[in-house]
């Protein structure tokens, strides 16, 4: 029997956005093919060094990975990129390449310790149209889902853009944006979905899943 694992933050752990309906894993549970299971461990609020926590509860069975982490690594930084001073512009953009330095080195190690377990593993980009989302955190996005992605082809591991799967405002939740809804959720687990289906051969060297 297979066992899809979710790991990192509430991207995959969003129960608590959906007033009641059906949470990511519950899509993914609904839509894996018979005689697969999964199982969650990602948990709302964890960072990408949150991550090596959850995988000392690996189930025995786990057989395929997927990790959801880095936006509350954005979030962490977040008071700075809207807030504070800089004199120059070349002043804020070496404070940025110093945050995006420092998550790349986290990102990494994360993904090796994950790689280390010898299945088969997917990462998920960050989600950038949730509504009413300053330009400047946009833009910060861009820098940590960078990371993401190079990490990902150094890897030699598929990638799930989640940018491409949540782009209308119906797929955020209304109590709390940056989260999933219901139905944001849906769009997520069925990118995740179409990604593990894929023949391994033919996803390996950091293929792209959008939906």
């Amino acid at each position: 029997m297979s066992n899809l694992v979710l790991l990192g933050d509430s991207i995959f752990d969003n129960h608590a956005y959906v007033h009641g309906g059906p949470a990511v894993i519950d899509h993914v549970r609904r839509g894996l093919p018979i005689g697969w299971q999964a199982t969650l461990l990602a948990r709302d609020g964890a960072m990408t060094t949150g991550v090596s926590r959850q995988l000392e509860q690996m189930p025995l069975d786990g057989s395929h990975l997927v990790v959801s982490a880095g936006g509350n690594d954005v979030l962490e930084h977040a008071s700075m990129i809207l807030y504070d001073a800089a004199a120059s512009f070349n002043e804020v953009m070496s404070k940025l390449a110093k945050i995006q330095s420092d998550f790349r080195a986290m990102y990494r190690e994360m993904i090796e310790a994950v790689v280390s377990l010898g299945k088969p593993t997917f990462v998920c980009t960050v989600y950038d149209a949730i509504p009413g989302l300053e330009p400047s955190l946009v833009a910060a996005l861009s820098l940590f889902n960078d990371v993401i992605l190079r990490e990902a082809i150094r890897a030699e591991l598929p990638a799930v853009d989640l940018r491409q799967a949540c782009t209308d405002p119906a797929d955020y939740a209304g109590i709390w944006p940056i989260e999933p809804s219901a139905t944001g959720g849906a769009k997520i687990a069925s990118a995740v979905l179409r990604a593990v289906a894929t023949p391994w051969a033919d996803r390996r060297g950091c293929h792209v899943f959008r939906r």
